[in-house]
């Protein structure tokens, strides 16, 4: 069992600290196969005799292994490891990560299936990985290069370490909600070749018409402003279309003429610094294809914006749209706001707030014409503490009529505990009404976990504005990093069974004191 060990190799490698094995130190080493090795006193060391890692053909570490940390979890040994490689001028920064038994440190448990960050950069230089770290939060990593003196960057660390009870939730724990995103994701990404387009393409809206899976992402290009572009699919996944031009604009210079005569707001939302159309919503009513967005001039305004479009145009892609309308008050910031896909006692309704209570507008039509005719919306910063959605920022896709209630996904963050990341939550909501919660997830049924919802403008965003319901199959699609655009997926029937079963909310009953007659 005992092997002689190249020192050369032992230096490359991490000794768990505050952890003994049989009384002895263990560190994990090696390249390009992760092994293990034992000592009483942190000098002389005995190798375990075999690989306990191997590069993964045909996955992302398929390059060889490098450890970088080694750390003792509540979920066991924690191991991350480089896998980075050169190929052409470009070198592709690749981070893994495993689990071993503290029981048996030689035995694995699990390993991440994807990076938890990749990277590509034009590089000829040898690139070196030195470290992970963690910093509060973020989990730093760093890399040596010929030419720079090092790389560094820094994702949201979403893993509990010992004693730390209000912790992140380790990233291998069972979860509630089974969401599976898709292994090919992102599927839209920015294009060099398209100038409109070259920094971001992310926040799908998605409508499902004529057999295909419509999307409207939002697209940055060197302009920094706000676009909208379209593609589609067939299977609700791969892109079988995409535009090489927007499909409809915002327009802000016309919007900022004005602007000498305001104060310019504090806000940026996933670049687009000149403003534009920001984070469409679809609705589909009576051939009507409804679009809501957030306008932003660029400078002092920030409005919810409503157009239109009939479905036969849409599909044949003759982008005539309606002049777009401001719906909400002029001076007042208000963002995320949905129309519900069918008129509920006979109005059309409009969901404007999910914090602290859900509210809707209900209207005999949608033409707001008038000077004041404007939906008074209520946006609230209120924070919670205790719960993973201490901070419910908005909605995310028009509510998704089901049986058992209208589906409602929403974006949330635990400002307390797991700053700065946007999560997914739902809702279930009466169908007649909407305002009444059914039920309400307890934990987030999605998080920014995946490199490509940390490597981009924004780390630790994941951002939904559209889902469809195919096959039987809720579709989610969301932005992430405010980069790419990408999907989810999970059973429908399962997905709203559990969240009645486990997320109903507890009915508090007070009783009215009884008064003495005098």
């Amino acid at each position: 069992m005992v092997e002689k060990i190249n020192k050369k190799s032992l230096n490359n490698g991490c000794t768990v600290p505050n952890y003994l094995y049989g009384g002895k130190q263990v560190r994990y080493y090696g390249s390009p196969d992760i092994r293990v090795a034992f000592s009483d006193n942190g000098k002389k060391w005995e190798d375990y005799g075999h690989p306990v890692l191997e590069p993964s053909e045909g996955a992302f570490d398929n390059q060889p292994l490098t450890v970088i940390e080694a750390v003792l979890t509540t979920e066991g040994i924690m191991v991350f490891y480089d896998s980075s490689f050169r190929n052409k001028g470009n070198t592709y920064l690749r981070i893994g990560l495993a689990f071993f038994d503290p029981e048996n440190p030689t035995r694995l448990t699990e390993r991440n299936k994807s990076p938890i960050y990749q990277h590509e950069i034009k590089m000829r230089d040898k690139i070196i990985s030195v470290k992970a770290l963690q910093d509060k939060d973020d989990l730093v990593i760093k890399w040596k290069t010929g030419v720079l003196d090092k790389i560094e960057v820094r994702i949201p660390h979403p893993y509990i370490y010992l004693g730390e009870k209000d912790g992140r939730k380790p990233f291998f724990a069972k979860k509630q909600f089974e969401i599976n995103r898709y292994g090919n994701n992102p599927i839209i990404k920015p294009q060099e070749q398209n100038e409109w387009e070259t920094k971001a393409t992310f926040n799908p809206a998605a409508l499902q018409a004529g057999e295909k899976i419509h999307l409207l992402y939002r697209a940055i290009g060197y302009d920094d402003v706000s676009v909208l572009g379209y593609a589609s699919s067939d299977d609700g996944f791969s892109i079988k279309e995409r535009l090489d031009h927007p499909v409809f604009f915002n327009d802000p210079e016309n919007a900022r003429k004005n602007k000498t005569d305001k104060s310019p707001i504090s806000y940026l939302s996933g670049g687009g610094g000149n403003g534009g159309c920001e984070d469409p919503r679809l609705t589909l009513i009576d051939d009507v294809i409804y679009l809501t967005y957030t306008a932003f001039d660029g400078w002092g305004s920030l409005r919810m914006a409503l157009s239109s479009i009939s479905l036969k145009d849409f599909l044949n892609k003759e982008w005539n749209w309606e002049e777009p309308i401001m719906i909400s008050p002029p001076g007042e910031i208000h963002k995320n706001w949905v129309l519900f896909p069918e008129k509920i006692n006979g109005k059309f309704a409009v969901l404007h707030s999910v914090n602290p209570d859900v509210l809707v507008d209900y209207l005999d039509d949608l033409d707001f014409k008038g000077e004041d005719k404007y939906i008074k919306g209520f946006f609230s910063s209120l924070k919670n503490k205790g719960r993973w959605d201490s901070w419910v920022r908005g909605a995310g896709p028009p509510p998704i009529k089901t049986e058992k209630g209208w589906l409602l996904i929403y974006h949330a963050m635990d400002v307390f505990r797991d700053p700065n990341r946007y999560k997914l939550g739902v809702m279930l909501l009466d169908l007649n009404d909407p305002q009444k919660i059914i039920a309400r997830s307890k934990e987030p049924i999605l998080e920014p976990d995946e490199s490509y919802e940390n490597d981009g403008w924004k780390a630790g965003v994941s951002y939904c504005c559209g889902a469809v319901v195919r096959d039987g199959q809720l579709l989610i699609y969301y932005g992430g990093a405010d980069t790419v655009s990408c999907v989810a997926e999970t059973d429908l029937e399962n997905f709203i069974n559990t969240l009645i079963t486990t997320a109903k909310p507890k009915i508090k009953i007070v009783r009215k004191k009884k008064v003495k007659k005098k």
